[in-house]
């Protein structure tokens, strides 16, 4: 019956004991090994010590994965105690074998504040290459697909090891989650998830990116779905322009921040004729009425649709398909603004000089009252000319403000939804074409309650997280079938 090969987490004596006491206590666990960063750590009986500087690098995996000796490996990721639910370890020994999956996960509790909560997951799909998809805590391993997996890491990685794992072991099975709720956690980081969503281009964390791109881009040569970085070239002589470009903004009841977005814009100071094409979705809180104040400024059109069953992402095919539609399509939010009157001269310029279908530049993060606020720059430096396209898979966004080549744009056309639109425009125009980036401040992005991500529920959070995956898988399908005819 000693069926599984327990590593966990070694902060705290007390914490840890708990833990350990509640897995022995199912009768399945073989041995127990503490991984700890001390370099004296207090032994704790029945249990053996894994010293490591780095939890989730390389050589921890595969100190795990050698050291496992029993059918089954389980790996917890936290430091706070961690409680299994009734037959909880049966019920996952008992899926991964009838999936003949390389991994289980689970739904589950958690704990904060002495208060109890659910955390469902999501499932893993063949997209899923993020690097902080969300499984849980804890993750149990067929101990032998487990040191396949490790057997395939090639690179040495101190923050990367546990991605990398996860990325060669879907290569040779699934990783299955379990729709119930299995354990229960203590959950100690309790910020919005507003402002965990931007914990990825946190400067802090370069070195983990450059690691996770490398671990990606290795897994994508892998399975056929890394791409060259050769693009086609654009002329920018199609269709028959009367304005070099226009600036896009869809809007619903953002009477607080329209008046700001809307002065912005029409102070754009450029050497090319621009308008501005808001696409007013059926306001109900005076916006309307605010966008008209600026009527008698010949350069905005103001569009109402006649339909009811526009999201972002059809409000902006709208604004892009109108005839007055200038040569490129500059993006920005109604709750947002151009960082001064050069914003829109250098988003062009970059189209030129950089031949690309699709400019992203750099944003700032500020409160309501444009006062910067953390992470502060968001300049997406992990983004390169030679690989941009590739790692665009792994993370979570592509920056701001987006602007396209129109002709383009209006044959690729843009996904009818409110969340997402924009990454899954930035993968499909990479797969063909290069995106030029401006790394200059050029955009204050306003974070404040209004804002549609601000303070997500986890079912939101999830669905947002599953759609986006699914435009990933969408996107690798398309790129392995693109190199499988070359």
């Amino acid at each position: 019956m000693k069926k599984i090969s327990c590593f966990l987490p070694y902060a705290g004596k007390e914490e840890v004991e708990k833990t350990v006491a509640g897995l022995q206590a199912t009768g399945l666990v073989k041995e127990v090994f503490l991984i700890t960063t001390d370099a004296n750590p207090e032994e704790l009986p029945g249990c053996k010590i894994i010293r490591t500087e780095y939890p989730f690098s390389s050589m921890m995996i595969q100190t795990m994965a050698h050291a496992a000796e029993a059918d089954y490996a389980l790996l917890y990721t936290k430091e706070t105690t961690l409680e299994m639910g009734m037959f909880a370890l049966e019920r996952m020994i008992h899926i991964l074998e009838d999936s003949k999956a390389g991994m289980v996960y689970a739904d589950h509790y958690q704990i904060a504040d002495g208060k109890q909560s659910n955390a469902p997951v999501i499932d893993y799909q063949f997209g899923s290459l993020r690097d902080d998809f969300n499984f849980g805590s804890v993750l149990l391993f067929n101990t032998k697909k487990l040191k396949e997996a490790a057997g395939k890491m090639k690179s040495e990685y101190h923050f990367a090891g546990l991605y990398d794992l996860r990325l060669k072991l879907s290569q040779l099975s699934e990783l299955v989650h379990i729709n119930e709720y299995l354990y229960s956690e203590i959950e100690n980081d309790n910020r919005k998830s507003g402002e965990k969503i931007f914990d990825y281009v946190d400067p802090r964390n370069r070195d983990r990116q450059i690691e996770m791109e490398k671990a990606c881009t290795e897994h994508l040569k892998e399975i056929g779905g890394y791409l060259e970085p050769e693009f086609k070239q654009i002329e920018f002589s199609a269709g028959n322009f009367e304005y070099e470009a226009s600036v896009i903004i869809p809007v619903r009841n953002r009477i607080r921040t329209i008046r700001d977005a809307i002065r912005s814009v029409l102070n754009q100071k450029t050497d090319f004729k621009y308008n501005l094409i808001i696409i007013d979705n059926h306001s109900t809180d005076g916006t309307t009425e605010a966008i008209d104040e600026f009527k008698d400024d010949k350069r905005l059109i103001h569009l109402i649709p006649e339909r009811n069953d526009l999201g972002i992402g059809g409000c902006w095919n709208m604004g892009v398909h109108h005839p007055k539609c200038g040569k490129f399509a500059v993006q920005l939010d109604s709750d947002d603004v151009y960082k001064d009157e050069n914003t829109l001269s250098i988003m062009v310029r970059a189209f030129y000089e950089q031949n690309c279908a699709m400019v992203v530049g750099t944003y700032m993060m500020t409160d309501f009252n444009m006062n910067m606020i953390a992470p502060g720059i968001i300049d997406h430096k992990e983004w390169t000319p030679e690989n941009g396209r590739n790692n665009a898979l792994r993370i979570n966004g592509l920056g701001a403000p987006r602007a396209f080549y129109t002709p383009v744009l209006r044959e690729i056309k843009v996904p009818n939804t409110s969340y997402g639109e924009d990454y899954a425009l930035g993968l499909n125009f990479s797969r063909q074409y290069q995106i030029g980036r401006v790394y200059d401040v050029v955009y204050l992005c306003r974070r404040w309650d209004d804002n549609s991500d601000a303070s997500l529920d986890i079912v939101k959070m999830n669905g947002h997280n599953l759609y986006k995956d699914r435009i990933r898988t969408w996107e690798l399908r398309a790129r392995v079938t693109l190199n499988r005819q070359k």
